[in-house]
């Protein structure tokens, strides 16, 4: 037994005399001399059957070619009528059987038959446009159904893997030029089939799959530009889908409107069964663009250079609220359909979500944590690009934040760069934030750990057919409900009457006591709730429920007189808070018998608080004590002599500029309204204030001669324009000479030029001279 280890399950082979398969070799590395030719240089000798002869041709020749027809697929009956199934069952019976013969050919003959043989590729084509996907609408099949469907999935995903390798052994094997050039002249792959194969094969098979397309696109780098050369077209999907639901996208203004699409419908008006394909339409794109994408994550650059990004936001914001609202506003159609259009929508926003990831990681975060400190600024400013041209879309940025926090990202970022601007990462994330105003933030925690389906009973995991919604299983519809999927906080007052009433509107029918142990049951994600009960699917607990029961009302279990909180709380007068109250100390109105002269007079007030004023003054520097009288402070058995070494060392700072409060204690000064009156006291005091006043140095109110003055200032500005190198200015020859005895050539030129620059306004400036004068010290003030 040969087999292939890979995704979940193992494939196995027997190996027969008539062929054998050898393990797969996608890596295309240099490779040790080998004596066998390629098969694109083979010469082979065979007998013609009309001369008899024998003559050499190459072994990939037509005349190779077994005459075999492969019929077209045919996808399994919606409806298990009888007759449908047994027609379904034959077809597939002879497809299944040419893939087997097809795969049992030696190497050079099951070359010849792909390359030369153009019903094997209408055949394979046919399986990839017409089998089920997952999210496809389908009854649950026969068990033949399912058999056969298992046995055409491994055989033709058996098929294109053999197809994509191009050394099977030392013996058998083609030059990897050659197989580049077969493989794109002759169309076996391009980048539809790609997308086919990714989205139908991916799950369980990514590690394989990944090798297949990764050696499809070095050995043939052409496709890179076919790729590039389709992404208008993946972009036109997205404008297809926003015309066609009546809403303006980014490059509906750069091209006239037609007079047929002024009648198109919104979403919310146009039938239910268009709304339906519409959603199905997104589902297919969705999951085949991130199945792509995840598998072949090369492939971002060439998405990122058609600004792929900023066109999926803008999608995003643009066509999933429409579509959700729609979808919510038909609540009296049929409930089984919007709920599995629902879930539909749900999986498409996740997979958007991810594509953005992917992308976003693929071409900024990788690059910056595999790239050294001098190559990683480039990945940083797009980074910071991308974000900065998303900021108004609020909806994409809630979502996804709820699903990829960006503070991670840039968090990361700042761990790699000590140079990020952190002014344009502060500005993202407070729009990020801004974003959540009036949402509740939860994360989805749920979507990001859901594990990957695995099916333990076939080969691999095939494209099943999901019959509605009810065929899924809760860990799919957990990772289609994406951010819904969230568990929230605990709720009360108006948001969980906003959130019943959410409920309510969609299914009138059920009462608030129901709705709200829903929510309850399901974290309060109204979405979830909504998904659970048009599907049936509701935890047994709450089946069993009267589903018309009425919410009770809960009593405030805090009193009022309990809660309630002012500045006069548990003072003397708080009836609340004590029983008793001193009533001698109400009164209402003014208190009989007093008067202002009588307030004025009352001295209570003063007296109680000179005894506080003079406990300050009880710090002197000596005490004086009586003769016999022991000191208040130290007791009698301590007569340790007092230690005056420091007395004359000024402590602290003592500079000629201090101020006497560091040197010197100010002595104590009861306020006078607080001092006793003692007779002959203000006489000394306004004598003591004579003395200090005549004693006090008298100011110095000496004023320089200004023209002293004047000659140190032009002194000092002759000497400024000398250090800069200006040329003396001889604007002190305009003075000139006394009158009556002729005046210089100098004094001529300087009055003249003083007359023809003179200012052309009185006054000269004179009040702004006087000030600089006053602050020079030239006037008194």
């Amino acid at each position: 037994m040969l087999s292939y280890l890979h995704g979940p399950t193992c494939i196995a082979y027997s190996r027969s005399p008539h062929w054998t398969l050898p393990l797969p070799s996608l890596e295309g590395g240099p490779r040790s001399t080998m004596p066998a030719l390629p098969l694109d240089q083979l010469q082979i000798t065979h007998k013609d059957l009309k001369t008899g002869k024998l003559r050499t041709s190459p072994a990939l020749h037509p005349e190779q070619k077994a005459d075999r027809y492969f019929v077209l697929y045919k996808p399994p009956p919606k409806d298990n009528i009888p007759a449908l199934v047994e027609e379904y069952l034959e077809r597939a019976t002879f497809v299944a059987n040419d893939l087997d013969w097809l795969l049992a050919l030696p190497h050079d003959k099951f070359w010849c038959q792909v390359i030369f043989d153009e019903t094997l590729q209408k055949c394979l084509d046919s399986y990839l446009r017409y089998v089920p996907r997952k999210f496809d609408e389908w009854v649950a099949p026969a068990p033949e159904v399912v058999d056969m469907q298992k046995r055409l999935h491994r055989s033709v995903f058996l098929t294109f893997l053999r197809m994509s390798t191009h050394k099977e052994s030392k013996e058998h094997f083609i030059s990897p030029s050659a197989f580049g050039e077969i493989l794109y002249n002759n169309f076996l792959f391009d980048i539809p089939k790609i997308l086919d194969l990714c989205v139908l094969f991916g799950k369980g098979n990514s590690p394989l799959l990944q090798k297949m397309i990764g050696n499809i696109f070095i050995q043939q780098p052409s496709y890179y530009n076919d790729l590039d050369e389709t992404m208008p077209t993946i972009l036109q999907v997205f404008s297809n889908i926003l015309q066609h639901c009546g809403l303006q996208g980014d490059g509906a203004s750069a091209t006239p409107q037609k007079l047929e699409e002024r009648g198109r419908l919104t979403p919310c008006d146009m039938p239910l069964l268009e709304l339906k394909d519409i959603v199905l339409y997104l589902c297919d794109t969705c999951t085949t663009l991130w199945a792509f994408l995840d598998v072949f994550p090369l492939a971002c650059q060439t998405f990122q250079k058609h600004d792929f990004c900023y066109r999926l936001a803008s999608f995003y914001e643009i066509a999933i609220p429409e579509l959700e609202s729609a979808i919510k506003k038909r609540r009296l159609e049929d409930s089984k359909l919007l709920g599995g259009l629902w879930q539909r929508l749900s999986h498409s926003r996740k997979k958007l979500l991810e594509i953005f990831h992917i992308l976003l990681n693929q071409i900024c975060l990788l690059p910056v944590l595999e790239s050294s400190c001098d190559n990683i600024q480039g990945f940083i400013e797009e980074f910071l690009q991308i974000f900065s041209s998303l900021l108004q879309e609020k909806r994409f940025l809630r979502d996804y934040d709820a699903l990829f926090p960006v503070a991670d990202d840039v968090s990361l970022l700042q761990q790699a760069s000590s140079v990020l601007d952190e002014t344009r990462t502060a500005y993202i994330l407070q729009a990020v934030e801004s974003a959540w105003e009036g949402v509740d933030r939860r994360k989805a925690t749920d979507a990001k750990d859901s594990p990957a389906a695995k099916n333990p009973n076939g080969v691999m995991e095939m494209a099943e057919p999901a019959g509605g919604t009810s065929s899924l299983p809760n860990s799919e519809e957990e990772e289609c409900m994406g951010a819904a999927a969230a568990p929230g906080p605990a709720m009360c007052g108006v948001e969980l009457d906003s959130l019943i009433s959410q409920v309510k509107d969609l299914l009138p029918d059920l009462g608030e006591g129901f709705i709200l142990a829903c929510l309850e049951h399901y974290s309060y994600d109204p979405e979830q709730v909504i998904n659970n009960i048009l599907e049936g699917r509701l935890a047994p607990a709450l089946s069993q429920l009267d589903r018309s029961l009425d919410r009770q009302v809960k009593p405030d279990p805090t009193p009022l007189l309990t809660s309630r909180h002012n500045v006069f709380q548990n003072d003397e007068f708080d009836v609340f808070s004590r029983d008793s109250v001193d009533l001698s100390r109400v009164h209402k109105g003014k208190r009989k018998g007093e008067n202002t002269r009588s307030l004025v007079n009352d001295k209570r007030e003063v007296l109680a608080q000179r005894q506080r004023y003079e406990q300050y003054s009880v710090v002197l520097e000596e005490v004086p004590l009586q003769p016999g009288e022991g000191s208040p402070y130290h007791g009698d058995d301590y007569e340790d002599e007092y230690d005056d070494t420091y007395d004359g060392n000024q402590v602290g700072a003592n500079d000629a500029d201090s101020d006497d409060e560091l040197i010197s204690r100010r002595p104590f000064t009861i306020p006078q309204v607080l001092r006793t009156k003692v007779p002959g006291e203000g006489q000394e005091e306004d004598e003591d204030e004579e003395e200090a006043e005549d004693e006090a140095p008298k100011p110095d109110h000496f004023v320089q001669d200004p023209a002293v003055l004047r000659e140190k200032a032009e002194a000092r500005r002759m000497a400024f324009l000398a250090r800069k190198g200006y040329r003396h200015d001889s604007s002190g020859a305009v003075a000139g000479s006394p009158r009556g005895q002729g005046q210089s050539r100098e004094t001529t030129q300087e009055r003249r030029k003083k007359e023809a620059n003179k200012a052309t306004r009185a006054n000269h400036n004179r009040r702004t001279m006087a000030d600089r004068k006053r602050s020079k010290g030239m006037i008194p003030s």
